[in-house]
């Protein structure tokens, strides 16, 4: 952590914020002195912050994060003013300028929408200003959405190749047990996720009134995170300067993977498929195994409804997820397409029919 030239630090609701939902201005100033004392150091900054929904909820008189999506985003709008707002005179104590992005996987899931948040967040760090990030919940659905703030600051660590993620909320690390209560004990390190088996039921649940994430969440987003070689180090937002110097705090995800591109990160985690396609055995052998392109030969059924450029799941003959990927074809194109080679296709249709169905580069493989 000490090391790292680029970190992205994620901060929960709840660590933001008052009882009755309003922004607690002392715990904001010592969460950015602690980013301020970082970024001083030599090294680049990304806050993902939740709260703007929370932040919202005293100004409109809600006693309580609402249920219905409506009413979210309608709390999340006023709030999210506020929360830039506070963070944008914080940091002006520090002589930094923020710079706020709003994201949707909707945003994120497509090749040019990427790039582009990709661009303007390179951008921020190059004019020396500090990137907030946050979901844009103001237009997320059910549907399409990154669904809590520590996935999306996973997903942000691999989109800048941090060097390093910080997850910050009430807990000063994982433990072993509900850590209000005697005997539970504080797990400093795990190498492997595989450590972890049986802990499930013990640690899941929201974490508080006003927000969404808990402490499975975290953790799902420490183990994306390290399959993508990041370290991550998870513990309370109390102790965020701590962390930020490098000392022996929390607990530690080491990497558990090699780097990979980051779009194919914000593919398998953050796209919501909009269809199937079922391959045959050869194909599915092709796709997971030698790193192949899907043609349309592989492909026995379609379902779904999705237009070129859209994700979808690509199935084994059992309907079991295989990978993930780009489709270049809108799902009413490809019924008369499957089981055909490309090169009967072209010669019978015209060259744009030589295309892969999913090109490699645009698809990742899932664990099985």
């Amino acid at each position: 952590m000490l090391s790292a030239a680029r970190i992205v630090v994620k901060v929960g609701s709840s660590s933001l914020t008052t009882r009755q939902g309003a922004l607690d201005g002392d715990r904001v100033d010592a969460l950015v002195d602690a980013l301020a004392a970082r970024r001083a150091a030599g090294s680049d900054v990304v806050l993902v912050s939740s709260g703007a929904i929370a932040a919202g909820l005293s100004p409109l008189g809600l006693a309580r994060r609402p249920r219905d999506l409506a009413s979210q985003q309608a709390a999340a709008s006023v709030g999210q003013g506020l929360l830039v707002h506070r963070y944008t005179a914080a940091f002006a104590r520090h002589g930094l300028a923020v710079g706020q992005v709003l994201l949707t996987a909707e945003d994120v899931i497509r090749r040019a929408h990427y790039r582009n948040a990709q661009r303007t967040l390179f951008r921020l760090f190059a004019l020396g200003a500090v990137p907030v990030v946050n979901e844009n919940d103001t237009v997320a659905t059910h549907e399409i959405r990154f669904g809590d703030n520590d996935r999306l600051a996973a997903l942000v660590a691999q989109l800048v190749q941090a060097d390093a993620l910080v997850l910050l909320s009430d807990v000063d690390g994982l433990y072993d047990g509900d850590p209000r209560k005697p005997g539970a004990t504080l797990i400093p390190r795990v190498a492997d996720p595989a450590e972890l088996a049986g802990l499930e039921d013990r640690i899941g649940g929201t974490g508080s009134s006003v927000g969404t994430g808990g402490m499975a969440t975290k953790v799902e987003a420490a183990r994306i995170a390290a399959a993508a070689g990041i370290p991550t180090l998870l513990t309370s937002a109390a102790l965020a300067g701590a962390a930020l110097r490098g000392e022996q705090v929390g607990t530690s995800f080491l990497p558990t993977g090699p780097r990979r591109p980051p779009r194919l990160m914000w593919l398998a985690h953050a796209s919501s498929p909009r269809g199937r396609l079922v391959l045959d055995d050869g194909a599915v052998r092709a796709v997971v195994s030698r790193g192949a392109s899907l043609l349309p030969a592989g492909i026995t059924r379609v379902s779904g409804e999705f237009a070129a450029g859209d994700p979808v799941e690509l199935v084994d003959p059992a309907g079991l997820p295989v990978a993930r990927g780009l489709v270049n074809y809108d799902a009413g194109e490809l019924p008369g397409l499957l089981g055909r080679s490309t090169h009967e296709l072209a010669a019978e249709l015209g060259p744009a029919y030589e295309r892969e169905v999913v090109h490699r580069d645009d698809l990742v493989v899932l664990p099985r």
